[in-house]
């Protein structure tokens, strides 16, 4: 009998060895995943950096460094990875019994017979013997649960990290636009004082000076507008840093200075460097081990409990009025009608584990498109920056011309307005061309999974 029982074991176990089987990364392409007009032959990729290393502005470190320690979402996240190292924990000591200790005290009389006081002082424990991978599969599950947080996290410190370096720049960009256009409005009230001159000497009309005034009061309107989108900046970045709203102590644009050379790896990095991609996998993980758990609810529970203590009511098998009590039960659960329910939960985990892999891949498929936007933003800013810079060169001789032209030849005064007013634009464009070629490096920084300490 002992044979047959240890045999029909051997070959239960056996049938459930793929409870146990551990995870494996499915096959994923990433063959021309940033797109077939990016290198990816070198293994060096600016998400390796450490943030401090991209972004060099001392006071924009600062800043960063205050939302990486005030951050409200960022404390959120390292909350969480306190409560999955719990959970996990808890999975693990799963493998252990528990044990109570359970008192019991009697006191009785029956017909006015003497008093009778009886106790029990038990420790009592329990032990499942995972023979058939339930708790090996939730502890595995958990610790996929873990991963996931601590991937999270990373999110959330990447995001917030571009998001930071990005509001700073917007400062940046809306200082200079305003410098620029409040550099228009003394312009514009110059030429209106010379159109009033003009019209005074029979040179132009009423209705010149009126649309020389109206100009000066469109840019003196933009003036307007700038210094509030500033003050909305200021105030969403200190949201961000979790402070109230204050004056944010910035430098000039025209002063940064970021890499240069941009370069972004191979796609195969994206699934160690990206939290979300990581976050992604977790979740498959958890998802795969999910699975192996249904498959274990198809299999006996063995589970041992027992107990010793003291005890005074040992009936005919205790004669001494306070003596050693103990006991061990051994019991195992062979499910029989529950087999309907196991199978749904089965093809219920199954069905999750195929989202999460889909999941996965549509992750990585979207990082890749993530990393080419990105390198595509910086390289037509860039493009544009060096186009534009020749430009403003050939509009300022050409402003200096036409003024030259005016005091010396037969050009009017419209003449020189219009120069100024084209080359006053190009600045403005120049402002934010510069912008998109910084904000492509931070997004470039954010889409390869930069942002670590």
């Amino acid at each position: 009998m002992k044979k047959i029982i240890i045999i029909t074991f051997a070959a239960i176990a056996l049938s459930s060895c793929g409870i146990y089987k551990p995870y494996s990364r499915p096959d994923v392409k990433t063959d021309n995943l940033f797109g077939e007009s990016v290198a990816t032959t070198d293994t060096t990729t600016i998400g390796n950096l450490q943030w401090n290393e991209v972004f060099t502005d001392a006071l924009l470190q600062r800043l960063i460094q205050t939302g990486l320690q005030n951050n409200t979402d960022l404390q959120i996240a390292r909350l969480r990875i306190t409560q999955a190292e719990a959970s996990l924990k808890a999975a693990k000591l799963s493998y252990f019994p528990s044990v109570a200790l359970n008192p019991q005290g009697t006191v009785s009389s029956f017909d006015s017979s003497p008093v009778s006081k009886t106790y029990q002082l038990p420790i009592t424990a329990n032990w499942e013997i995972d023979i058939f991978g339930k708790l090996t599969n939730a502890k595995r599950g958990q610790q996929a649960a873990l991963e996931q947080s601590e991937a999270y996290r990373q999110a959330v410190q990447t995001l917030l990290v571009a998001s930071i370096a990005n509001s700073y720049y917007t400062l940046l960009m809306l200082d200079s636009q305003l410098e620029i256009t409040t550099h228009t409005v003394t312009l514009w009230e110059e030429n209106v004082k010379t159109m009033r001159a003009l019209k005074a000497a029979g040179e132009t009309n009423e209705a010149a000076v009126s649309q020389a005034e109206a100009n000066k009061l469109s840019v003196e309107a933009t003036v307007v507008d700038l210094k509030r989108q500033i003050a909305e900046v200021e105030n969403a970045l200190c949201l961000t840093l979790a402070e109230t709203p204050h004056t944010v102590v910035r430098n000039k644009l025209q002063n940064q200075s970021l890499p240069t050379t941009l370069s972004v790896g191979i796609p195969l990095q994206l699934l160690s460097n990206r939290p979300d991609v990581q976050s992604a996998e977790a979740s498959l993980k958890q998802a795969f081990y999910a699975t192996n758990g249904a498959r274990s609810y198809f299999y006996p529970s063995i589970t041992l409990s027992g107990s010793a203590g003291w005890t005074n009511n040992g009936g005919a098998v205790i004669s001494n009025p306070s003596a050693l009590l103990w006991q061990a039960v051994g019991s195992l659960t062979q499910p029989i009608f529950n087999q309907g329910r196991n199978k749904a939960r089965l093809k219920i985990a199954k069905a999750q584990q195929e989202e999460a892999k889909l999941t996965f891949q549509q992750t990585l498929l979207n990082a890749g498109v993530e990393v080419n936007n990105a390198l595509t933003l910086y390289q037509s800013a860039h493009e544009k920056v060096d186009l534009y810079e020749k430009q403003i060169g050939l509009l300022e001789s050409a402003t200096n011309s036409t003024k030259l032209l005016m005091r010396y030849s037969s050009t009017t005064y419209l003449e020189v307005l219009t120069a100024q007013q084209t080359l006053l634009q190009a600045q403005l464009l120049q402002v934010s061309n510069r912008f998109n070629e910084i904000q492509g490096v931070i997004n470039l920084y954010q889409a390869l999974g930069g942002g670590r300490n």
